[in-house]
Order: C-alpha cells, then structure tokens, then sequence
C-alpha cells in the first residue's frame, strides 16, 4: 500500500535520517527493478526504525512474519544480541532467491534463518521466547498470528505489525466487499482493547501497530 504520508515529507524525513547502507540501497533498486508491487518493501525511513527498535531492545530471538525480499529482515537484525537469531518466514518460494542472495552478502548471514512456508503451520514449530516479533504479511490473519505469537514473547517485548492505516482507509467510508479494510480495522480494535498488552498506532509511512508485552 501506499505511504499515507506526502511525498515531500517523506522526502524531507529520509533526509533527515541515517542513510541506508549500500547492500540495502541495492536490495532496494533490485527489488523496485524486478517486483510488481516495490513498495512492499520497507525502504529506508521504515528500515531504521526498525533498526533502532532493535538496537535499542538488543534482542537474542527476533520472529518475522513477512519476509518479502529481505531489507525489513536485514534491518532487524542489525540490532541482535551476539548470540542472536532472526527467524523470519516468507509464504512465497519465489522470494527465496533473492532474499538469500542479499542475506548472504551481509554480516548476518549466520544469524537470519529463512523458512518458507505457511507461517501458521510454522509457528508452532519454533521453541523459543520471542523478544521482538514484526509482522508484515497477508493482513486477514494479523489477528491469527498476534494471538499465536504473543503468548511466546517476553514481558517488555515488542511486536510491530505493519499496514494498519491502510493508505489511510481505516478513517474513510468503506464498502462491504473491502474485507482488507474490514480486517485491519477489527485488528486495530481488538490490540486497543488487549488487556496484556500496551500500544501506540504510529502514522509512519503505512502505520505500524507498536505493542509491548506487559
């Protein structure tokens, strides 16, 4: 979806944040070169807040949901403890190509562990206490992997789930056969009134839904 934000001000933003490094700059100019939908991929405002979540969290288990071609996943794991591991799941077999071929080429090579597959068939496969979970995939099953995945993660974990403004859809008049906008809302409205849990809707670029474990 698209930024709901003015490309001016995004402009602007990008100027005014740490540039992204040069494997992450080619990962980007590939992706939009051979993708039919580019700006799937995160870019370079949405890349360094998630680097700095997870430099600030220095977590040892990251999960992502979503891996697309990789620059989210490449961007989180910048942040890893020492000893850390990225999971990060992709549905599609045809992103493995390319996803590894920059996976490969990074510092993180031995720390980002790519699973294709369906992550709701995957996800209870995984042993672990997550620290920082992002989801970024098919927006139906947000609710379905959020339920599945937050009962794993650690108090004071976070958990990102990406698209929740939906090119600004939630706040418009929607149609009945808009089930996207239908499910993204009902999501939103479900983590707002989530007990466990503490959250901030934040308007960057397609909005992210920001949650911590309490």
């Amino acid at each position: 979806m698209e930024s709901i934000t003015p490309i001016n001000v995004e402009e602007y933003c990008e100027a005014h944040s740490t540039p992204e490094g040069d494997l992450l700059y080619r990962l980007y100019r590939e992706t939009h070169l051979r993708e039919v939908k580019p700006r799937m991929l995160s870019g370079q405002l949405q890349g360094r807040f998630l680097s700095m979540i997870s430099n600030m969290l220095q977590p040892k288990h990251i999960l992502e949901i979503g891996t697309y071609t990789g620059y989210s996943a490449l961007c989180l794991a910048e942040g890893l403890a020492d000893d850390g591991i990225l999971d990060t799941i992709e549905v599609d077999e045809e992103m493995e190509d390319i996803i590894l071929k920059y996976v490969n080429q990074s510092p993180y090579k031995n720390k980002i562990k790519l699973h294709i597959g369906d992550a709701a068939a995957l996800l209870p496969q995984f042993d672990c206490v997550w620290d920082l979970v992002f989801i970024d995939a098919d927006k139906r099953t947000n609710r379905l992997y959020y339920d599945m995945v937050l009962p794993q993660m650690r108090k004071g974990g976070v958990l990102l789930i990406d698209n929740m403004l939906w090119s600004g859809k939630v706040v418009e008049p929607m149609t009945h056969s808009d089930l996207d906008t239908k499910a993204i809302m009902e999501f939103n409205d479900y983590v707002q009134q989530d007990q466990r849990v503490d959250n901030v809707l934040l308007p960057l670029r397609d909005g992210i839904m920001m949650v911590i474990c309490k």
